[in-house]
């Protein structure tokens, strides 16, 4: 665990920096020249991790720079940082505040370095997310068309929804030409759809939103997905327990092509009955059905890469 850390509170045009222990800090642009400055400001000091939060993309640019300047750095969550902060009773919230926060955040957390994504990871992740809105906006306006019957509004959302439908699917084509050049992708895309119901897209997620399938245990994927159930128990009392965090747009996925998977896999349509049958409310069946299938989906990933690695 790193025992110098920078803590770093990136905004649209500033970074803010405060080194633990020494409390010396830096302010600088958030562009290559202020963060070439901090990562000499880093060096000096001794710097053993810089930890930022995710702010929505802000943080990409000094994340990748630092890193290629050799600062190892690590991304916190925004929320948990938060919650630290009220926990200790720091309800102010300022740049050097909040850099300071995150430095004690990340060694109370004892965080450690996380390696920048590839290229081509970044690639993948930025087509399935621009495939994801456009399907959402597809969905968007197909609603808002099926209100209006004034002809020329009716002509501009049939402009639009054969705009989207073009775009959509030159972004299938490019995924799937990234899926099939890469080894591990091409062995995984063919082992994930082994699974009668599990398509294309739902493959291309995965790949892009959660690269750690397959090397990870059956309870540490589902968590990530946020499809591990949470316990609530105090003392005597046993409650319910909820699904909490991990990456939403894994999870959505999984709850839609689970239902899909059921009615072709036997063994899930008899899980889902079995559960049904037992009064789950109708949401809790649902999530459980797609964690079992992420199960599956973890294995035959686990499987891929272990061929894949003894070929």
């Amino acid at each position: 665990m790193a025992s110098i850390i920078c803590g770093v509170d990136v905004s649209l045009k500033t970074l803010d920096g405060w080194i633990s222990g020494s409390g010396l800090e830096l302010s600088v642009s958030r562009s290559p020249e202020g963060i070439a400055k901090l990562a000499r400001f880093c060096a000096e000091h001794d710097v053993e991790l810089v930890v930022m939060e995710a702010t929505g993309g802000y943080e990409k640019l000094p994340f990748g720079l630092l890193w290629a300047a050799g600062v190892p750095c690590a991304i916190a969550n925004a929320r948990s940082v938060r919650r630290f902060a009220e926990a200790m009773g720091v309800l102010e919230k300022t740049d050097r505040i909040d850099a300071r926060i995150i430095a004690d955040y990340a060694a109370t957390k004892g965080l450690t370095s996380q390696a920048p994504e590839s290229q081509i990871q970044e690639r993948l992740r930025a087509l399935v997310a621009r495939l994801r809105q456009l399907t959402q906006l597809k969905v968007a306006q197909s609603n808002q068309r099926r209100l209006v019957d004034e002809p020329q509004v009716v002509a501009s959302f049939d402009e639009m929804l054969a705009l989207i439908a073009r775009q959509s699917r030159a972004l299938e084509i490019q995924i799937a030409d990234l899926l099939g050049a890469d080894p591990l992708w091409r062995a995984l895309d063919a082992a994930l759809r082994e699974i009668k119901g599990v398509a294309g897209r739902t493959v291309a997620r995965l790949m892009a939103e959660m690269p750690e399938i397959g090397t990870v245990s059956n309870k540490a994927v589902a968590k990530l997905a946020g499809l591990a159930p949470i316990a609530r128990d105090s003392g005597l009392r046993k409650g319910k327990r909820p699904i909490r965090g991990g990456r939403a747009n894994v999870r959505s996925i999984l709850v839609v092509v689970a239902s899909v998977v059921a009615r072709h896999d036997p063994d899930l349509a008899a899980f889902h009955q079995r559960l049904t049958q037992a009064g789950k409310p109708k949401m809790a069946v649902r999530v459980a059905v797609a964690r079992k299938l992420l199960v599956r989906l973890n294995a035959k990933a686990r499987d891929a890469r272990a061929t894949l690695a003894a070929a």
